[in-house]
């Protein structure tokens, strides 16, 4: 089996809104951009190293194509298959045989936190790496737990007493000293009640300052409208408590599935990977990757990108069509952007410090498939400029079938990339070998 691939795809970079904006690629050469209808993808299209620019003058009209529902077939991963990343990166298996990787997180002295959603909804960790590249130990931390997805560290730098996990009904802490491999005592429950039903995935992230514990509640329906669904209140929102689990308020509103959130090390932004909305289309409505302004408005469900009416709201809350934010990035439309990061090793090239990194767990409602990759979206001064790049790509076989579904992403303590993917059950390592 093979151990090492080293992709031979060549990067495409951007030329024009990339040098604009002071950004740098990688890639020796920037030459291109895919924009307008280009950027749109479907998988076989998606590959390492090219380059779009999704904006919102691109978007077609609802209904320019049917909906569709395509779910992947998620096949055994054949012994010539292999994640594929830019010209100069090394693809290794870190870790296989788990039951259902998912979000993953860098603890302060370098263990690899890993919530395992399924089953007995254990919170597992990974630690260092052997000279054949495999993890030299692994423990469960905790277990027990519903459905786990977020992990937070508190209070930050290098010497939290707590472990934060946000279940899909709660937010529990355990006590923790830095480098245990199990939790100094039981599950304490922060927050309780949190609304279940459709999106189930709960992330968690706590401001600079530690004040803030951010707390991210995706909608239960496609867009049934909170005015006359109770089920909605508090929904499709990311929530603001203090860390000893007291509400503050909604901080940011109108986000269908808040995935992913963290906080821009430069900035001290909080940032969210979001699930946009189905069937108005092929290419209807864009998934993003944004900054979240606080108290901002980001148009669900009766708007989308923009003051964009969603026709099975049409006419509602026409005062508010001006105040509907246009996230930063848009990415694939339905190609399902779960965890997200920023880049803060020192092994890859300097152009890439401080980048973001988004797992695209792909469609299943699209009718040629897209997604199943991780996509890199640079970053000038912690700002983006609403591109982005394929860069880890290959989960999907010629006939579209699907063998691998990232989910999560981090930087390992040595400034190698971490993936977690629910499809093969693995966690794959990305490290710089070129020049």
């Amino acid at each position: 089996m093979k151990k090492n691939v080293r992709a031979t795809v060549p990067a495409v970079a951007i030329l024009t809104a990339g040098l604009a904006a002071g950004i740098a690629f990688g890639g020796a050469n920037p030459t291109s951009i895919l924009t307008g209808a280009k950027a749109f993808a479907n998988y076989s299209d998606v590959k390492a190293g090219v380059w779009r620019h999704i904006t919102a003058a691109d978007l077609p009209k609802p209904g320019a194509t049917p909906s569709s529902s395509n779910g992947a077939r998620v096949v055994p991963r054949p012994a010539d298959a292999w994640p594929v990343a830019p010209e100069g990166f090394k693809v290794e298996l870190y870790a296989t045989g788990l039951r259902n990787p998912r979000l993953i997180r860098t603890a302060p002295n370098g263990d690899l936190f890993v919530a395992e959603t399924l089953g007995n909804g254990e919170i597992r960790i990974f630690r260092g790496l052997t000279p054949d590249g495999k993890p030299k130990e692994t423990s469960v931390f905790a277990g027990g737990l519903n459905a786990p997805f977020g992990i937070a560290f508190y209070p930050s730098g290098g010497n939290p007493k707590w472990v934060y996990v946000a279940n899909t009904d709660s937010v529990v802490r355990f006590p923790y000293q830095n480098g245990s491999l199990k939790a100094g005592g039981p599950a304490e429950t922060i927050i309780s009640g949190i609304p279940t039903g459709g999106h189930s995935t709960r992330d968690i992230a706590f401001s600079p300052d530690g004040a803030k514990l951010f707390l991210s509640v995706g909608s239960r329906s496609n867009v049934d409208d909170p005015d006359t669904t109770p089920a909605e209140k508090l929904r499709a929102n990311i929530l603001q408590y203090t860390p000893e689990g007291r509400f503050v308020k909604v901080y940011g509103s109108g986000i269908r599935n808040p995935v992913g959130i963290a906080i821009n090390p430069i900035t001290g932004e909080l940032w969210c990977s979001v699930n946009e909305r189905d069937a108005l289309g092929d290419n209807l409505a864009p998934d993003y990757v944004t900054s979240v302004k606080e108290d901002g408005f980001y148009g669900w469900p009766w708007f989308y990108i923009g003051g964009n009416q969603d026709p099975r709201h049409d006419g509602k809350h026409p005062e508010l069509r001006g105040k509907v934010l246009v996230p930063d990035v848009l990415l694939q439309p339905h190609n399902a952007s779960l965890q997200m990061t920023f880049y803060d090793g020192k092994q890859f090239p300097a152009e890439y410090s401080g980048d973001i990194f988004a797992a695209e767990h792909g469609s299943w409602n699209k009718a040629v498939r897209t997604g199943y990759e991780v996509v890199r979206i640079p970053l000038s001064q912690g700002k983006a400029s609403g591109i982005y790049q394929d860069f880890l790509t290959g989960f999907v076989l010629p006939n579209g079938d699907v063998w691998g579904r990232p989910v999560g992403v981090t930087t390992a303590p040595d400034g190698s990339l971490m993936i977690t993917d629910d499809g093969s059950r693995s966690i794959w390592r990305v490290s710089w070998a070129g020049k």
